[in-house]
């Protein structure tokens, strides 16, 4: 596990690794002007929520690594502060929900992508 266990994703010191409303001067910010997290990561706490694809709903009350919620529903999980938000409001465990229509300046999304292997190289 590399998580060292900080309150926000990389540090205890919030302006070290986010923008929230303290720092932001209320906008966004572009992603990697702040420290990353223990995995190499950017802005994993603050400057935008990040919506997920789980549908908001009550957890089960039994110990869960990596809980998905319901199977439908009406609104959808995003995670975490953005740009407007309370310090304690930009960490990654900070859990909310919105209709999957909502829009907002401070609500966006993580692109992933595998990495490709080329044979030979």
């Amino acid at each position: 596990m590399k998580s060292k266990g900080y309150t926000y994703s990389g540090d205890n010191d919030i302006g070290f690794v986010a923008w929230y409303d303290g720092n932001s001067s209320s906008t966004t910010h572009p992603v990697g002007e702040r420290e990353p997290n223990e995995l190499g990561l950017y802005d994993m706490s603050g400057n935008v929520c990040e919506w997920c694809n789980d549908w908001y709903g009550d957890y089960s009350r039994s110990v869960q690594t990596d809980p998905t919620g319901p199977a439908s529903g009406l609104t959808r999980v995003y995670r975490g502060g953005g740009w407007y938000d309370l310090e304690s409001y930009a960490r990654s465990a900070r859990r909310n929900n919105s209709g999957p229509g909502s829009r907002s300046s401070s609500l966006g999304f993580r692109l992933l992508r595998s990495a490709v292997r080329v044979s030979g190289r």
